[in-house]
């Protein structure tokens, strides 16, 4: 995991003076990781569209035959396609005639569905790029007039009653529109009031909008594709427009798909795919380019800010995959999902193989909006022993996820999914999925200072935030060989040190809630690469491990995803003035402060605000001293955490 503002001046890049967006982790809810068993097959080409009419599901892309199942006969059905969410069963009465590929699909008012992509011509009459279509038998629905002259539509987005179009044109509906426009949806008509023109392809070639979404308001609409210009501003790849009025550029711009990547001739544009999140205030953005990062944001996942304002612009957060591709993205339920033909994820240290920390996922993940992390959902895009004959099990691209009433539904260029099956396309039932609680340290302001005083004992320490009451010696023989010790929820993670493992220690993690600690397991082997008995002292909050550690004077963090216990595989530095990092042994949140102890034996408080940041996020002149050591409890070990039992 990679860039915040906070170390951008590390980074050598630009960034503003705003406070440090810090997002909170919310309850979220996946989709099952079984794909459903009913959905009809297709071969040749790709999936790249849904949409979905009352119960029907319709499936756009440039695949040119389906079959019901896999021993099924094979029947011809070009670019296409409508079947039953239900049952699975194809239409036998959607049945329109197009002679180019689908690449974008959207439910229409009164009961249409609009069709864009590379088509001149629909049931045989001319229809270029763009057409509305009855949903039941798939007629033209001949009142409504929107079209692309002379260039390929590539997305669509409707809100209201207004509908975005991007692609490759410079004409709509006759009218002078370079890669954007607007219609009215329920008539196709032109609006004249959006005139919002991407220009000037990347190295000489032609300019183009890939993907766009608008935000839940209807007041923003982000754009990525091969441009340079946006109503002659300089947009490299990437622009928000607002369209809450008279739609104008935002002053809104990141140089990060600037800096080239592979070669331009392999990687037109780096831009794959863009979405906004549940309440649009956070878009994604899914890239390829290959290697580069991470001086541009190549092969990536990235959270960008919608309000925030001005150019050279960092993301909240990005993750790497080790230079591979992401070409899909969606959010739904507080989960982002990804495709594409990545094989590992949080994997910033290596290219084109599993570096320290790399996660594996391959060509489809799902992470959390709060930090980018992997949670534990992984079905692979992997087929069975049994794949029938003339499919593949991998391919290079997930053009589209989607969001339907009833899961997640893909397309891919290959016929394997959850070590299944699925030719070209299928879907993620939410019947199946599972509930993810965001875990957090206690919020109490009181309760109790743990401290480890020997190998299976603890000191308990009532603790109101300024003082110490008596404290009383508690035997926990599963908490041995502890280190740097942190609570969250209902559980406490620590250093352990044990023999044989690849670093000398590991980060175990065991139920507490006061009483007895049980046997502790290894969180994840996916953590194996870190030696986490270098922590001087630590506490976890928001999705993030801080903690101090031997040879250091910083207050360090790295990203750690409960749901599956993953580290992040990058260091962060954050500023701090007035204090002292390098003789702390223990450290604990209680109530905004960091209370920790040191080898001088004394216990201290300090304030600490991680959105602060580029600004110092602790002052050592909040700090108070809260008890000095004595020879009965002295504060120097790392074992150290809060709890309110």
């Amino acid at each position: 995991m990679v860039a915040l503002a906070i170390i951008a001046a590390a980074l050598g890049v630009p960034t503003t003076a705003s406070a440090a967006v810090v997002p909170v982790p919310a309850t979220a809810t996946l989709v099952s990781a079984n794909p459903a068993d009913a959905t009809p097959h297709a071969r040749d080409g790709e999936t790249r569209a849904f949409a979905q009419v009352g119960n029907t599901v319709f499936v756009g892309g440039s695949f040119t035959q389906l079959r019901q199942t896999a021993s099924s006969a094979w029947i011809t059905q070009r670019y296409l396609f409508a079947y039953d969410r239900t049952s699975g069963t194809m239409s036998t009465t959607f049945l329109p005639v197009l002679d180019g590929a689908v690449n974008t699909l959207v439910a229409g008012p009164g009961g249409t569905l609009i069709v864009g992509g590379a088509f001149k011509n629909v049931n045989g009459v001319s229809r270029k790029n763009l057409v509305a279509l009855n949903p039941s038998t798939g007629a033209i629905v001949d009142s409504w007039v929107g079209r692309s002259d002379g260039g390929t539509v590539r997305d669509v987005a409707l809100y209201g009653n207004w509908l975005y179009v991007a692609g490759a044109f410079n004409w709509l509906n006759g009218t002078a529109h370079a890669g954007l426009g607007r219609l009215n949806a329920t008539t196709g008509a032109i609006d004249p009031s959006f005139s919002i023109d991407a220009t000037v392809g990347r190295h000489s070639t032609t300019s183009y909008v890939w993907t766009i979404d608008v935000s839940p308001d209807g007041n923003t609409l982000v754009a990525g594709g091969n441009f340079t210009l946006v109503n002659d501003l300089p947009r490299n790849q990437i622009v928000l427009v607002d369209v809450s009025g008279t739609p104008t550029v935002l002053d809104w711009s990141t140089d990060k798909f600037v800096a080239p990547c592979a070669s331009p001739a392999t990687f037109v544009h780096y831009v794959q795919d863009v979405k906004f999140g549940g309440d649009g205030s956070w878009f994604v953005v899914g890239s390829n380019g290959g290697a580069g990062w991470p001086a541009a944001y190549c092969d990536a996942l990235v959270r960008f800010e919608t309000a925030t304002r001005g150019s050279g612009l960092l993301a909240t957060w990005v993750d790497f995959t080790g230079n591979d591709t992401i070409t899909s993205v969606e959010v739904a339920d507080n989960v982002i999902y990804l495709g594409g033909h990545f094989r590992w994820l949080n994997n910033p240290n290596a290219s084109d193989k599993a570096g320290t920390g790399a996660i594996d996922r391959l060509g489809i993940a799902a992470v959390t909006p709060a930090t980018g992390m992997p949670v534990n959902w992984n079905p692979r895009r992997s087929g069975s022993a049994s794949m029938p004959s003339g499919t593949s099990n991998w391919g290079s691209s997930v053009p589209v996820l989607w969001r339907g009433s009833d899961g997640l539904y893909f397309g891919h260029n290959s016929d394997g999914m959850g070590e299944e099956y699925h030719g070209r396309l299928g879907m993620f039932p939410l019947a199946g999925g599972r509930t993810i609680a965001p875990k957090n340290p206690p919020s109490a302001t009181s309760g109790n200072l743990y401290l480890g005083t020997a190998s299976g004992t603890l000191a308990k320490v009532p603790f109101d935030g300024t003082a110490l009451g008596t404290a009383t010696t508690v035997s926990q023989p599963a908490y041995t060989a502890a280190g740097a010790t942190w609570r969250v929820d209902d559980r406490i993670y620590w250093s352990h040190t044990v023999a044989g493992t690849p670093t000398g220690s590991r980060i175990d993690v065991s139920l507490f809630n006061g009483g007895a600690i049980g046997s502790p397991w290894e969180a994840s082997g996916y953590n194996d690469w870190y030696n986490p008995a270098l922590l001087t002292g630590a506490f976890f909050l928001d999705g993030r491990l801080y903690y101090t550690r031997t040879g250091a004077n910083s207050l360090f963090y790295r990203y750690f995803e409960i749901d599956g216990n993953y580290l992040g595989a990058t260091e962060f530095t954050l500023p701090t003035t007035g204090q002292s990092w390098s003789g702390m042994r223990g450290m604990a949140w209680v109530n905004g402060r960091i209370v920790y102890g040191a080898t001088d034996g004394n216990l201290r408080s300090v304030a600490f605000d991680p959105t602060a940041a580029p600004a110092a996020v602790v002052s050592g002149a909040t700090g108070f001293v809260v008890a000095t050591a004595t020879p009965e409890l002295s504060w120097s070990t790392p074992s150290t955490f809060f709890s309110v039992e």
